[in-house]
């Protein structure tokens, strides 16, 4: 369980990363705006694992809604609600709504779906491994 935690904490901080640069130095109408909020998604997800590294039933389906969610309390426009005037505050909670962003969150959440359905497959490949061989 401690190298999962290792992993999922090393792929957060790598993919954190990723955000950042993609955030400050990308400006093109492609990456930033569509692999950024793929990606985002899956940063979620790794720091969630990082505290609950065994399987969540429907995980990426939870981090979808909260996701879209967010997408929602943006186009409500709680940054101005809640009074917050920081840049920096401002573009991590969003401000502008877009409808195309909860389809890439649903595209993060699907690709971190078919990774879960992957590994638990690997994993009951695993169980079945080690008990046919004490049964020996």
């Amino acid at each position: 369980m401690k190298n999962k935690r290792i992993i999922y904490s090393v792929l957060f901080i790598v993919l954190v990363i990723v955000e950042v640069f993609i955030g400050v130095f990308v400006h093109d109408s492609f990456v930033r705006p569509y692999i950024g909020d793929v990606l985002i998604v899956i940063v979620i997800y790794c720091f969630i694992r990082i505290f609950i590294p065994e399987k969540v039933k429907m995980l990426p389906l939870y981090i979808f809604l909260f996701s879209a969610g967010v997408e929602v309390l943006q186009g409500l426009h709680i940054a101005d609600m809640l009074g917050i005037t920081s840049p920096l505050i401002r573009t991590i909670i969003g401000t502008v709504c877009d409808p195309k962003d909860i389809v890439c969150y649903a595209a993060g959440c699907v690709i971190m779906g078919i990774y879960e359905i992957i590994m638990h497959r690997v994993n009951m490949k695993g169980v079945v491994t080690n008990e046919s061989e004490h049964t020996e």
